[in-house]
């Protein structure tokens, strides 16, 4: 009997990628959004993830396109083919339910329906997720993937203050209580570096001020 290859419905991620994902999760209130880097030789196993300039809501993210382009021929330029950086799409949901929403949909569509395949991974609160594999080729077909860590393999260690800045360079919030300026737009004058502030900081400051 022939065997099944089941590591190709497998999304795996480093402890260092699904580290810097759940902390970038919880850092803000929204939504966040980025691309996973896969290895060169295991495309379907994720070590980092990188941000690009983003507005984010609680239901949705919007992706800057001049930062996109400027990812890809940062990566590029890094040595890695577009199959490492540019196919799998992950973001977070601030809700416990990791399902697709319509948005999430079209937005999967619209970005990735040109390339061969790409993969959609939502990580949700209390770690629930959603992973799912586009083939365009020829008719075309979605398949759900399972998600795992992998503990045996070699990984960087973690940096907080790194991915601090990394967030804060790239994401605007879109809420109803606070400015579309960025978070280095906010703190330019400030000693926030003392001791950096969340965007969940700046949420719940922001709900006391008017009085919620």
């Amino acid at each position: 009997m022939q065997k099944t290859n089941r590591s190709n419905r497998v999304l795996r991620f480093s402890p260092f990628a699904l580290a810097k994902l759940v902390y970038l999760r919880d850092i803000g209130p929204t939504e966040i959004g980025g691309f996973g880097i896969s290895n060169a030789d295991d495309l379907l196993l994720i070590e980092d993830i990188q941000l690009v300039r983003q507005t984010c809501s609680v239901t949705s993210v919007e992706f800057d396109d001049a930062s996109v382009a400027d990812f890809f021929d940062s990566q590029v330029d890094a040595g890695r083919q577009p199959e490492q950086f540019a196919r799998v799409w992950v973001h977070t949901h601030p809700g416990a339910s990791p399902s697709p929403s319509q948005t999430d949909e079209e937005t999967f569509s619209r970005c990735f329906g040109g390339v061969d395949w790409a993969v959609m991974h939502i990580l949700a609160e209390e770690g629930n997720t959603y992973t799912r594999a586009r083939f365009n080729v020829g008719p075309g077909t979605d398949r759900r993937l399972r998600c795992r860590t992998i503990l045996d393999c070699e990984f960087p260690g973690t940096d907080h203050d790194q991915w601090f800045e990394e967030y804060r360079d790239n994401v605007t919030i879109d809420d109803p209580f606070a400015s579309r300026r960025s978070l280095t737009d906010r703190y330019d004058d400030t000693d926030w570096w003392q001791q950096p502030p969340t965007a969940a900081d700046l949420w719940s400051d922001r709900l006391f001020e008017v009085g919620r």
